[in-house]
């Protein structure tokens, strides 16, 4: 095999080493998944970056700048921009806190939860629970992935994914700080929503398509008494299709009341009947939810306390710092701050985080904080989170995800 056929563009463009040739790119792959990023061969390296991290538009310069995974480990945002060409913001980040994932593996805690979950994942199921498929190829196009998803910002979503629309954003925020409270373990996250699949319970974890289902259930009627079943008009529910309108929403977001999801159910407002049914129904599958994750977060007294008014930071702090001032590695250092908190009550009580996590990637030269997970218990058919069973979660960014919301304001979409 001579030096020109390593460099075709028709054949994988891994440069390998002494000991590696023997091996195909499914076996490096394996490597990368198994063993500590610290013993990569350049192999290895290049398998992940192409095929875990998805890419592949990298490789060639991984090849000829990255001969291991040591030095994948001490690699600087400047490396990963001016050494590997690495020119998008979000590319640079993925592969940020993917590094210092891996670094905090070798520590001993294992790969984040979150590394379960990739682009298409995110992209195609995720989006689609959350009720807003409409920004898939955005979010497809930027690789965002699970541990992207925890480090997103409300300017992130504006900036690099093109959702403006205020509640398109919140809704986005809570079903990621549902995925955080859950510690980014899908697989937990799927068996809640299995056991309320037929059973109005557990609102929390609620995709929109299980909304959409209980709306059609509870017989909304136009001009027709509504306790006839037959005349069901599922018009009403149809229109939360890509509305963003979820479980978490409705739990977590005080200010999310009968009034918004008629509006985003597009019920007109003269039909007072159907409102009135409507604010029943809610009452019925909210409140019990509402309130026992607040009686779990005052036994928890967990010691951080927001008030819904300051929710985080204002918008003016950290949006106003260009994407790639300072390094993802400085901000990750900053270990003292956890998630923003989940709405459980009405403004102006203050409510506490549900969880106080452990960080996702303890860089090079920070030491880290002890957090113990604080992870609400199950109640039944109330929507709150399992007390056993859940690895820490990772930190939320700085300023991430929630800058200043004091409500949600709903259109019909």
């Amino acid at each position: 095999m001579n030096s020109d056929s390593l460099s075709s563009p028709t054949r994988l463009s891994f440069s390998l080493s002494d000991g590696e040739d023997q091996l195909d790119r499914l076996q490096q792959v394996e490597l990368a998944r198994s063993t500590p990023m610290s013993t990569w061969k350049a192999g290895t390296v290049q398998a992940w970056l192409e095929v875990v991290m998805a890419m592949p538009m990298y490789i060639r310069a991984c090849a000829e700048n990255v001969k291991s995974g040591k030095v994948l480990l001490g690699l600087t945002d400047e490396d990963l921009e001016l050494g590997l060409g690495v020119s998008s913001s979000m590319h640079r980040r993925k592969l940020r806190l993917a590094i210092e994932d891996y670094r905090d593996a070798e520590g001993g805690h294992g790969l984040s939860k979150a590394a379960d979950m990739d682009h298409h994942w995110v992209a195609k199921a995720w989006l689609s629970d959350v009720g807003l498929p409409q920004y898939s190829q955005a979010f497809h196009n930027h690789l965002v992935d699970g541990r992207m998803l925890n480090s997103l910002t409300r300017r992130d979503l504006e900036r690099f994914l093109s959702v403006t629309k205020k509640f398109h954003q919140i809704s986005l925020l809570l079903g990621i700080e549902l995925l955080h409270a859950l510690s980014f373990d899908k697989e937990a996250l799927q068996a809640r929503r299995t056991q309320c699949e037929h059973q109005n319970m557990d609102p929390l974890v609620w995709t929109n398509h299980r909304v959409i289902k209980w709306v059609k259930e509870i017989d909304l009627k136009v001009g027709t008494p509504i306790s006839v079943p037959e005349a069901t008009c599922p018009e009403f529910a149809d229109n939360l299709q890509s509305s963003g309108v979820h479980g978490a929403v409705m739990v977590l977001d005080p200010s999310f009341n009968t009034d918004a999801m008629a509006t985003a159910l597009g019920i007109p407002g003269g039909k007072h009947m159907i409102r009135r049914h409507l604010s029943e129904e809610m009452k019925a599958l909210i409140s019990e939810a509402r309130a026992n994750l607040q009686q779990d977060s005052e036994r928890l007294s967990t010691p951080t306390l927001l008030r819904q008014s300051s929710l985080c930071r204002s918008p003016g702090s950290a949006s106003r710092r260009s994407e790639d001032e300072g390094s993802l590695r400085r901000r990750a250092c900053k270990v003292g701050t956890v998630g923003p908190a989940l709405l459980l009550g009405h403004p102006p009580g203050p409510f506490p985080y549900l969880s106080a996590p452990r960080p996702l990637q303890p860089p090079l030269g920070c030491s880290s904080k002890s957090h113990g997970a604080r992870d609400l218990g199950f109640h039944g058919s109330c929507g709150s989170l399992p007390r056993e069973g859940r690895s820490e979660a990772p930190p939320r960014a700085e300023g991430s995800p929630m800058h200043g919301y004091s409500g949600i304001e709903v259109t019909n979409v």
